[in-house]
């Protein structure tokens, strides 16, 4: 009988929801990848569905996560950040973003466009993995291992090989739903 990955083990419907309508469906926008690889460095240390609950206050506090307005935010927008609960108020992750930010920026001025970029990792289309189960799936990888180096070359933080890896699958670039998924087959059928 077909079910769902073992990871969405919540019942909370919104990590239903997450798994099947976002998680591994390719995404090609640059601020959209930026964003979740932003809200996959907030997650270090905690569990997804944290994140997924503060996503919507996440993207309030963040201007939409932005990389031109929160590559300029000030002291005043730091206290702002550490002050709300409705976030993760971690103050290297906070660093973080903003620096990831002008990162993000430099690239797009060298004429680098970020979504370009990340899918040239991948020969522009997704990894499709067969893995039948959990255990089957792997936490990083060598090109999750490679893509990370390269990042923190441009100057991103929080972009450790499992974090890289881990943002590869919600984004499409590695199709890790399990075999037995009625997800692995839709998000297969989505390649350009």
């Amino acid at each position: 009988m077909n079910q769902r990955c073992a990871w969405v083990n919540s019942p909370d419907p919104i990590y239903a929801e997450y798994h099947d309508t976002e998680w591994g469906v390719p995404e090609y926008d640059s601020r959209a990848l930026w964003e979740k690889l932003m809200l996959d460095g907030f997650q270090a240390g905690l569990a997804w569905i944290t994140i997924l609950r503060k996503r919507d206050t996440m993207r309030l506090a963040f201007d939409g996560f932005d990389p031109d307005r929160i590559a300029a935010y000030t002291d005043a927008d730091r206290e702002r950040l550490l002050a709300d609960p409705g976030i993760i108020r971690s103050k290297s992750k906070i660093e973080a973003a903003i620096g990831n930010a002008q990162a993000y920026i430099a690239m797009r001025e060298n004429g680098e466009d970020f979504a370009d970029y990340l899918w040239a990792f991948v020969g522009g289309e997704p990894i499709q993995n067969s893995y039948a189960s959990l255990s089957d799936v792997p936490t990083k990888t060598a090109l999750s291992e490679t893509i990370s180096k390269d990042l923190k070359k441009r100057g991103f933080k929080f972009v450790g090989p499992t974090i890289v890896y881990a943002f590869m699958e919600a984004v499409g670039m590695v199709n890790d739903h399990e075999t037995g998924c009625p997800r692995h087959a839709a998000v297969k059928a989505l390649v350009r």
